[in-house]
């Protein structure tokens, strides 16, 4: 099925699978990017929203893109990012969550209803940013990860949340502001 419920025709979903085999084996040669953050895609829809955030991390630094039970997407989209961001896949958070703790990461899960803001907090140089489905949240309950702390975006219109896309990128830029290249 493609975004929105409209389905895929066979020729162009084995086209999507091909392609998605092809990048997804250039991406063992890539390398992590310049700043120290990891973004973590929990459970989302394999869309066009992976692709995309994988051109952002590209273009913002990042050191790699998780993928936590992430089915195969259309790297098209990223416009050759998906081969050079790397990505880690995980079957479940619990795998991730070990992995970026062990290695030094302070983790921070992206939620509408937190009470700290992304504006508010001074982030640390080394974290990791966890994006949940964008219908059904985290796949996992956010009180399993008392080391996991929330965040929010500030928003002023009526909207309850931000296409998880768009809310990568302020979150990648955030970062990259708080820590600019040039100040190490």
């Amino acid at each position: 099925m493609r975004p929105g419920g409209r389905f895929m025709s066979s020729s162009r979903q084995r086209q999507v699978i091909l392609r998605y085999n092809k990048e997804r084996q250039r991406n063992i040669l890539s390398q992590p990017g310049p700043n120290d953050f990891i973004i973590v895609l929990d459970g989302l829809k394999p869309g066009f929203n992976v692709a995309k955030i994988f051109r952002s991390a590209d273009a913002f630094g990042a050191a790699a893109v998780h993928l936590v039970n992430v089915g195969t997407f259309d790297p098209a989209p990223a416009k050759g990012s998906f081969r050079k961001v790397p990505a880690v896949f995980h079957d479940n958070f619990a795998c991730c969550h070990t992995q970026l703790t062990s290695a030094g990461y302070s983790l921070f899960a992206l939620a509408p209803e937190a009470t700290s803001s992304l504006t508010d907090i001074c982030l640390p140089r080394k974290c990791a940013f966890v994006f949940g489905h964008e219908e059904f949240g985290h796949s996992f309950a956010i009180s399993d990860y008392p080391d996991l702390q929330t965040l929010s975006i500030p928003q002023f219109g009526s909207v309850q949340s931000l296409n998880v896309s768009i809310a990568a990128s302020i979150v990648m830029f955030e970062h990259v502001r708080q820590h600019p290249l040039e100040s190490r």
